[in-house]
C-alpha cells in the first residue's frame, strides 16, 4: 500500500515509537510505502529540529534513516493538482496534493483539519489505526 503520511504520524512513529512500532516495521517490510516529496520531507526535517524534542543532528539523521530509505520519492507536478475541497490549514494542502498527484492509496493523518475532509476528499484520509486494520497487522 502506497500512502502519504502526515508529519504527525511520522513523528509519532520515529520519536515516540512504542505505540507505532508496528508502523516502522510495516515501512521496513514494504507493507506500507511512504510517498514523500521535497516539501513534505522538508517539513519533517524542520519538525525534528524543534527544540522541544532535544534531538541533536546525529539523532535526527538516525531517525530519518529509519524512514526515508523506505519511501518513494515523488515530485509535485506543475501546475499543482486542483483540489475539489478546501483545507482549513494551508500547510496541510501539500499532503492532499501529493496523495492526489501520485495516486497514493491513502493519506494517513491524525490532523483534525484533514480529518474533517474525510467524506469529501479526492483520496481516502484514514487514521493510523485504520491503516493497521487494512494491513491486517
Amino acid at each position: 500500500m502506497r500512502a502519504v503520511f502526515g508529519t504527525n504520524i511520522v513523528l509519532s512513529a520515529l520519536v515516540f515509537g512504542r505505540r507505532l512500532a508496528w508502523l516502522r516495521g510495516a515501512w521496513a517490510r514494504g507493507l506500507a510505502v511512504p510517498v514523500v516529496c521535497r516539501e513534505t520531507a522538508t517539513e519533517l526535517l524542520c519538525v525534528l529540529a524543534y527544540p522541544k524534542f532535544q534531538l541533536i543532528p546525529t539523532e535526527r539523521d538516525l531517525l530519518l534513516a529509519e524512514y526515508l530509505p523506505f519511501a518513494e520519492a515523488a515530485r509535485l507536478p506543475e501546475p499543482l493538482p486542483e483540489l475539489p475541497v478546501t483545507c482549513r490549514d494551508r500547510d496541510d494542502v501539500v499532503f492532499l496534493q501529493l496523495a492526489v498527484a501520485t495516486k497514493a492509496d491513502c493519506l494517513v493523518s491524525g490532523d483534525g483539519d484533514l480529518g474533517v475532509l474525510r467524506e469529501v476528499a479526492p483520496v481516502p484520509i484514514i487514521s493510523v489505526d485504520e491503516l493497521r486494520r487494512r494491513l491486517n497487522l
